[in-house]
């Protein structure tokens, strides 16, 4: 069990939320804080809604470099040496906290080292209650967290458990959660668990999601260096690493992949070899990895975005990073929640369907009637 040093930090008084219960706006835009902010997809995502970053913090230097390349920001550090008081006021508090410690091969792997997993995962497991002693002490209107399908099975349930309880019981929070799929948005089946959370009770729900999306050929280069082609070796010992694990009844192996399909799950071991995502090439070519600029692309960042680290840096940051499109259209739909008054429910939705990409420019936009109840899951 992981004891964790007692914090004196008093509560930090907020200002009126922007949108309070008399439905009466401040005319100012959300203000959202950035924890564990990594590369900044959180940060993309509420920025492309209108809302404004004042306060960032992650403790790897890596992710710091590329944050402060693209946001001219420096994140403050370890969020274990930030008091309260030194977090400017806020409306929302997003945070992808870290998800090894709870990912199934996160947990594999720990298993297999004789290490601790979990919140007794000294390093990161006990990060959520850095999340909690901010919620208690700050009070802002919403919440929206970030992390690993497998959170809700981890320790048999009881870590969501926990989580849950910590944020309705001891918080007094309005809690929604639900598994998204960001395969419809990018050409990557990727599963992760949103938690949103709101002070007042507040109708929301999750926006919907296409169920199909673009192909990789959509965020593949028609030129790469050669340098990402696999070399003979290693080629050879993944084709045999997998036969092995075939032999065994293991669904191990590599994921080869052409511009007609879409990849499994970017992960931040990606620099090892690449196994997940090999693109097949032609003439008799080993196959490739992803770029790091392909990996923005697969993960919905801008063009725009600075890659100022090494790629093994770079896959690192991408496969530990959120979906940026995900998240903005989860953004969109908890300021718009913030937007009503409390109590308020949608009257009428706009449901966007996408086609496929192709002839993705164009869309049918149809209008259905969204039951008053609450739907919390």
């Amino acid at each position: 069990m992981v004891t964790r040093k007692k914090k004196r930090t008093r509560a930090v008084r907020e200002d009126q939320a922007p949108y309070g219960t008399n439905g009466t706006a401040l005319h100012r835009p959300l203000r959202f804080i950035d924890l564990f902010c990594g590369i900044g997809g959180f940060r993309y995502a509420f920025e492309g809604v209108g809302a404004k970053c004042v306060f960032s913090s992650d403790w790897d230097k890596y992710a710091q470099i590329t944050y402060h390349a693209n946001f001219k920001e420096w994140p403050a550090g370890d969020i274990h040496a930030v008091t309260s008081e030194e977090i400017p006021q806020f409306d929302i508090l997003c945070g992808g906290f870290p998800c090894q410690p709870f990912s199934l091969a996160g947990v594999s792997k720990k298993n297999s080292l004789g290490r601790k997993h979990g919140f007794e995962d000294a390093k990161q497991g006990n990060l959520f209650f850095e999340i909690e002693r901010i919620i208690r002490d700050h009070r802002p209107a919403a919440f929206v967290l970030e992390n690993v399908k497998n959170l809700r099975g981890h320790d048999k349930g009881n870590t969501f458990r926990v989580i849950h309880e910590t944020l309705t019981k001891k918080l007094k929070y309005h809690v929604y959660y639900q598994v998204v799929d960001a395969i419809g948005l990018v050409p990557q089946h990727r599963e992760r668990i949103f938690i949103v959370g709101f002070k007042e009770p507040r109708y929301f729900e999750f926006p919907r999601f296409p169920k199909e999306g673009p192909k990789l050929g959509s965020i593949l280069d028609a030129k790469v260096p050669e340098k990402y082609t696999l070399s003979d070796h290693l080629w050879t010992y993944l084709q045999n690493y997998a036969k092995k694990h075939q032999a065994a009844g293991n669904g191990f192996g590599f994921g080869l992949v052409t511009g007609n399909d879409t990849a499994r799950t970017l992960s931040a071991r990606y620099h090892k070899d690449g196994s997940e995502i090999l693109i097949a090439q032609k003439h008799g070519q080993n196959p490739r990895r992803l770029t790091p600029r392909e990996c923005a692309r697969l993960m919905g960042y801008p063009e725009t975005h600075q890659i100022p680290v090494s790629d093994t840096q770079a896959y690192r940051q991408f496969g530990n990073s959120v979906v940026v499109p995900v998240v903005q259209r989860i953004a969109h739909a908890v300021v718009d929640t913030l937007n009503r008054p409390v109590g308020a429910a949608h009257e009428l939705v706009l449901a966007v369907e996408e086609a496929a990409p192709k002839t993705q420019h164009s869309r049918r936009i149809s209008s259905k009637k969204k039951s008053r109840k609450p739907i919390r899951s």
